[in-house]
């Protein structure tokens, strides 16, 4: 899962694939990808806790 944050308001929106536009202000073609969320160990490595 990716965070996506909206350009113009600040907005920021969790899911796999880039918004078309942000849900509070309703800005088009303003979201960014801000950072990735591992669903694994929570320590930030690749491991998606397989350990």
């Amino acid at each position: 899962m990716a965070i996506f944050k909206c350009e113009k308001c600040g907005s920021t929106k969790e899911g796999r694939c880039k918004p078309k536009k942000c849900a509070d202000c309703g800005g088009s073609d303003c979201m960014i990808k801000k950072e990735e969320q591992s669903s694994g160990c929570g320590c930030g490595c690749s491991c998606k806790g397989k350990k």
